[in-house]
């Protein structure tokens, strides 16, 4: 994966470290594809499709920024649908929720809930202003049979979802209705309002790069009555010496 860049100068010429690996007959068509016209920048990231989309969204909000072309004066709200209900773990190669195991998959494709997972379309939505995540939410599953099909993709056996989310399973058994929500911060909100680029200047009480408060010196000491309250036991380790 990378980033690579051309310029297009007089002529049609691709200035760029990989002009050398493109024929002419692929050049010709690069600037027809893309339009390319005198001092034309193209930026390309080569990689996964998340990091791909992540590296550029970045990029171009930058130079959004930098070359002034984002209206300061204005304020663009979006919303964000249709987010995939499930990833692929490359890591532990099984499937991952995008948010969490109880979002409700979009009716329209549910038909590939159990021929192909990664098809499915989640009912979760995101508040966008002016590039930046205001609120996020969702629509919950309210039936038993949805859950546990749902864990199921997860790798959860029957065992393992009684004692994780059993509770949870009983009060779908008895009946929920639909139902969802959204969760909205006010504080990053409150950083576009004042046109401020870190939401640290708004956060009443903000925390240094190694976590600590300043207003309230927190974390503190704590007693082993403290611990002993709230069931704690702090392990002792021996450091080893060399002999």
């Amino acid at each position: 994966g990378g980033l690579i860049w051309i310029k297009a100068e007089e002529n049609q010429v691709l200035n760029s470290p990989i002009s050398k690996f493109l024929s002419p007959e692929e050049r010709e068509n690069l600037i027809k594809f893309l339009k390319l016209k005198e001092k034309n920048l193209v930026l390309i990231v080569a990689d996964e499709f998340i990091k791909t989309c992540t590296t550029l969204g970045a990029i171009r909000s930058y130079l959004g920024s930098r070359l002034n072309l984002i209206g300061e004066e204005e304020f663009k709200f979006t919303w964000i649908v249709d987010f995939p209900l499930f990833e692929w773990d490359e890591k532990e190669k099984r499937l991952s929720p995008t948010h969490h195991p109880f979002t409700r998959p979009s009716d329209e494709t549910l038909k590939y809930l159990k021929s192909d997972p990664l098809k499915l379309n989640s009912l979760a939505y995101d508040i966008v202003l002016n590039g930046n995540e205001l609120g996020g939410g969702s629509i919950r599953i309210n039936t038993i049979e949805l859950q546990k099909e749902i864990f199921k993709l997860l790798g959860f056996d029957t065992k393992r979802m009684e004692e994780n989310f059993g509770f949870l399973l009983r009060a779908l058994e008895y009946g929920a209705p639909p139902h969802g929500g959204i969760a909205l911060g006010l504080d990053r909100l409150i950083m576009l309002i004042g046109r401020l680029e870190s939401i640290r200047e708004v956060i009443a009480f903000p925390k240094t790069q190694s976590a600590v408060d300043i207003m309230t010196e927190s974390p503190s000491p704590v007693t082993e009555q403290q611990l002993n309250e709230v069931n704690i036991r702090l392990a002792k380790f021996k450091k080893e010496t060399e002999e």
